[in-house]
């Protein structure tokens, strides 16, 4: 493979052009589409670095390239710490809709946080490469609150219900510079380019 071409075990288009623009083009960012990769990438492991090394491990030791993947939990302290690893389907195990379905997984949420004082959450990214026969981890958080409604239109997920702490309006009202720069993703991203530049 050309030099600089990292592979990250993802089809979602948000997470791939995040990333990309962290990198600054330092690194060519491909998706599993790129590389023929349409098999559901397991990811059943129980914490959010099981899953990212299980998915940056499917694919190299299945498609032979250096990769690296992410998972990413909001854990959210009055739920004490869930949804956690269960993030993306969390509306889906609580009867509200689909896998994946940020609306369901925002209504889900307000729902279930409907009275509660406490609103104090996380969003947590663990990496996991896999490079050159090495396994490596960057983390990143971002503390913040959960909102009573949403805001904004931007970002993907749950961008519009929470509100780090750091600037106190939600992901989904700042521009992709904005959430990058202070973002779990963002600093998990970071992270990695350290070490990949070093």
């Amino acid at each position: 493979m050309e030099k600089n071409i990292l592979i990250m075990a993802t089809n979602n288009a948000h997470k791939l052009e995040e990333v990309r623009q962290i990198l600054q083009g330092r690194y060519q960012v491909k998706g599993l589409a790129d590389i023929g990769c349409m098999e559901d990438v397991p990811e059943d492991a129980d914490t959010l670095q099981g899953n990212a090394l299980q998915k940056a491990r499917y694919v190299h030791d299945h498609y032979g390239v250096d990769c690296f993947a992410d998972d990413t939990g909001l854990e959210v302290d009055a739920l004490n710490g869930a949804p956690g690893v269960y993030t993306a389907r969390f509306g889906q195990q609580n009867g509200y809709g689909e896998s994946h379905d940020s609306e369901a997984n925002i209504r889900c949420l307000l729902d279930k946080l409907q009275g509660a004082t406490c609103r104090t959450a996380r969003f947590r990214t663990i990496i996991a490469l896999v490079k050159d026969g090495e396994e490596h981890l960057f983390e990143g958080v971002v503390e913040g609150h959960i909102l009573a409604s949403k805001q904004g239109e931007g970002g993907f997920g749950y961008d519009p219900v929470f509100a780090p702490v750091e600037s106190g309006k939600a992901f989904a009202l700042m521009t992709p510079e904005e959430k990058n720069s202070i973002s779990h993703r963002g600093r998990a991203t970071r992270k990695l380019a350290d070490y990949l530049l070093s």
